[in-house]
């Protein structure tokens, strides 16, 4: 095992996932200094913690606890071209991960999920089939709790499902995972990254530390992943829709050549979904979960709130909030699974390619632009199909009922793009959207 030098560390912010670092830290008696780009709104919790906030906007600051730490722990946030990573590289001071910290503290079976989309859906699938099977499952890491603070709660986690982004990632020197499943790769976050390398870089470290007892499961047919699968050390499992070790045809999910579930008896089958399926059982399967439990919950799974989620019907056209998909390769899966459509897209552009969403243009009866992007966007479709630029969301929603018409059409937010010029987070964003077709419902026009 790696051995950290956690004699003096330097945390980076202190949002959620930072003051679970500092939290853990503390409590174990590691000297802490917290570095925040806001110091004075953080103030409160660092006075708590008892630990010394700087703020990490200065350079002089942070060259200063830089000289004197054995170590450097970022919250996932902080890109790779922050001060803080820049200063500590080139001072030799080891930077590390949320995740690195919790695998250090904590030896208890893990699994791990990334990929560019479906993370948050196949972590939740794959913690409902351990717990049908009655494994104490937690899902943790790129969701509301984090790694680093599942492992002190002993009482509920015998296994953890880690949802792990590509930030948290990026600077892992120790984590792995018994078996890791890396669903698909498309750009994203190139803003943070810097380029689609040192994205796809920072994934393939889900697989970086596993040995020849762990288990790598790659889709079949990414042609993206695959060179990165050639490196993989770990045994090999392979999951897909046409083939695969587990595979999911129109009909059926087939693990090992054993039909496990018919997609008909499967609330979501579109083809993104059945992908989903089939990873999650591949996860599933490697820590002994029975094909009956992995059966019980792809029967019962409805999908998670803004992801193709639907929400109600006016005027007979049907809304679905996807605000979810914050990147076209996401948008495009979403939409595969509907044969006319009106599209809400657009926000905040992540240094993406957008004119994939081009692909789309034949399934859509209207197109209605939101956001920074939406100039962009309106340019993507072109004379492809009709679209209108809306100034809200209000405004977004009437102009897709319009688009909608008679002709049968679904409407489906799904913005290819970031919430953080309107919104918070496509949380608010989806809600947002939901709370204005409930609007038209309390008005009586919801059929």
């Amino acid at each position: 095992m790696i051995a950290f030098d956690l004699e003096k560390v330097v945390v980076g912010g202190l949002g959620v996932t930072g003051s679970a670092i500092t939290a853990a830290l503390t409590a174990r008696g590691h000297d802490v200094v917290v570095l925040d780009d806001d110091p004075e709104s953080v103030a409160n919790i660092a006075e708590r913690f008892e630990v010394e906030l700087l703020d990490s906007k200065s350079e002089s600051q942070i060259r200063g606890v830089i000289s004197e730490a054995t170590s450097v722990v970022p919250s996932p946030g902080i890109p790779r071209h922050h001060q803080l990573h820049v200063l500590a590289d080139r001072a030799g001071v080891p930077v590390l991960s949320e995740l690195d910290l919790a695998s250090y503290f904590d030896d208890r079976p893990r699994l791990a999920v990334t990929g560019t989309n479906g993370k948050t859906t196949v972590t939740e699938l794959t913690a409902q089939m351990l717990r049908t099977s009655d494994l104490r499952a937690v899902a943790v890491g790129n969701t509301e709790i984090p790694f680093i603070s599942a492992i002190d709660d002993s009482a509920k986690s015998e296994i953890f499902v880690v949802e792990a982004s590509s930030f948290a990632l990026d600077r892992t020197l120790l984590f792995r995972a018994d078996a890791a499943a890396w669903l698909n790769l498309a750009p994203d976050h190139l803003d943070w990254h810097g380029s689609f390398d040192a994205y796809a870089a920072a994934k393939s470290k889900i697989w970086k530390h596993q040995g020849q007892n762990d288990l790598a499961i790659a889709p079949y047919d990414d042609e993206a992943i695959r060179p990165w699968m050639a490196e993989v050390e770990a045994q090999l499992m392979t999951f897909g829709l046409a083939a695969g070790d587990v595979h999911c045809t129109e009909s059926e999910l087939i693990a090992h050549g054993e039909s496990i579930v018919s997609v008909s008896d499967m609330p979501l089958s579109r083809p993104h979904d059945r992908l989903n399926a089939c990873a999650a059982a591949a996860l599933a399967l490697s820590a002994g979960v029975s094909t009956h439990a992995i059966a019980q919950v792809l029967s019962g799974f409805e999908g998670l709130a803004h992801r193709t989620e639907y929400v109600a019907s006016v005027g007979g056209i049907r809304f679905f909030n996807d605000s979810k998909a914050t990147t076209p390769h996401a948008t495009i899966a979403a939409l595969t699974g509907f044969q006319n459509a009106v599209l809400i897209v657009g926000g905040r552009n992540k240094g993406l390619d957008l004119s994939g969403l081009q692909e789309l243009a034949p399934g859509l009866t209207g197109v209605v632009t939101i956001g920074e992007s939406s100039s962009i966007l309106t340019e993507v479709f072109g004379d492809l199909v009709p679209s209108f630029a809306a100034h809200s969301m209000e405004d977004a929603v009437t102009h897709a009922l319009q688009f909608a018409g008679t002709s049968g059409a679904d409407v489906v937010l799904s913005p290819a793009c970031a919430s953080f010029d309107w919104y918070s987070n496509y949380i608010e964003r989806g809600d947002h959207f939901k709370s204005v077709v409930q609007q038209l419902h309390s008005e009586g026009k919801v059929s």
